[in-house]
């Protein structure tokens, strides 16, 4: 039998992103990015199923016997708060825990650079942060509202699936709405929300056309949206948004998306060199009137080279952003070649440094 506490406890002690418990072996925490085995108990289908039974509400209980997955947010007392997803694999139950940050960190503390700031003080448009699961998406997001929170007096409306991270109100009245709960679909929340005189709405995940059309809308309509795409790179993200639509509409949905896209911030979290954290690496796209006429003649391949020549704006491609972080040492050379989205480019760019280096010596 497990104990759940004590794992939950090692969880928060040692600052673990992630707990997995999974039948036929034994329980196993990500610790800066790597998975490591907890002791030498290899869990079984009993263990799994209770420790199931011990976290899961009731309608995330009724969800997962009819479709054999659910994800929810709970609070482990006053010590943490964790995302959790439960999901049947050859039969048995198997869980995954993700622990979120018990304070609100800063867009600094993130390592953003300060043009996001400006982004957040936009009056309308879409703002989208963008990357793989598990790149803090969720966080970044959550310190971006918390920074308008601070900042400004509007009228927020949140739509997330679990909720993750609870708002105070502050200069800023927060609405949090959990789909499933206080709604039934992020497309139906937006549009609700849209009566309820918001300045402000995120849309926690833009899974589908509907949910699309919606953000895009609400920005049209004169508010601020931010929204989340499992995409990397700006220029992958409006090919992802447009080719999402069916042929007879790409064309009104690109001319849309170019009038109402504000920024596109694509990330990822990458292992430190000494491995005992993680950095953030973003690509910033700004977007101006030459990327709105690239996103409306549909030459979103061309867009790279205008965030290459957008520093001034505070633009920066992901590559060029992987290798400062690898130039001042912090992460190492395999990790940033291993996300390079030009990889040529950057090993080119590389031994050119090294050469100067040496040069220099």
């Amino acid at each position: 039998m497990i104990e759940l506490q004590k794992l939950l406890d090692l969880v928060i002690k040692e600052c673990a992103s992630d707990l997995h418990l999974a039948v036929g072996r034994t329980a196993t925490v990500r610790l800066h990015g790597a998975l490591r085995g907890i002791g030498n108990h290899v869990l079984t289908p009993e263990d799994t199923a209770e420790a199931m039974k011990s976290i899961t509400p009731e309608r995330n209980l009724r969800e997962f016997q009819e479709s054999g997955s659910t994800d929810f947010a709970f609070s482990y007392g006053d010590k943490g708060r964790f995302r959790a997803s439960i999901l049947r694999q050859r039969g048995y139950v198997g869980i995954v825990l993700r622990l979120l940050p018990s304070q609100m960190m800063s867009l600094e503390e993130i390592g953003l650079p300060p043009v996001m700031k400006d982004v957040c003080g936009k009056p309308r448009g879409l703002v989208l942060v963008t990357g793989p699961t598990g790149s803090g998406k969720t966080t970044t997001l959550a310190s971006m509202i918390n920074h308008i929170n601070d900042t400004y007096a509007h009228h927020m409306i949140t739509v997330e699936d679990p909720i993750e991270y609870y708002h105070q109100h502050k200069k800023s009245i927060i609405t949090q709405r959990e789909v499933g709960v206080d709604v039934p679909t992020f497309a139906e929340a937006i549009r609700r929300g849209l009566r309820s005189d918001p300045d402000v709405m995120l849309v926690g995940e833009m899974r589908d056309l509907d949910t699309m059309g919606a953000a895009i809308t609400a920005a049209e309509t004169g508010h601020l949206v931010f929204g989340t795409l499992h995409t990397t790179g700006a220029a992958n993200t409006v090919n992802r948004i447009v080719d999402s639509f069916p042929t007879d509409e790409k064309e009104q949905i690109r001319i849309q998306l170019a009038m109402v896209l504000e920024a596109v911030l694509s990330q990822t979290l990458i292992p430190t060199a000494d491995g005992r954290s993680r950095v953030a690496a973003f690509e910033i796209m700004i977007v101006n009137d030459p990327i709105r006429h690239l996103i409306r003649e549909n030459k979103a391949f061309r867009i790279n080279s205008f965030i290459q020549t957008g520093g001034k704006q505070g633009m920066i491609l992901l590559d060029d952003f992987l290798f400062g972080l690898w130039a001042q040492g912090r992460i190492t050379l395999s990790e940033m070649l291993a996300r390079a989205q030009d990889l040529e480019s950057l090993q080119k760019k590389v031994r050119e440094y090294t050469a100067n280096s040496k040069r220099k010596r």
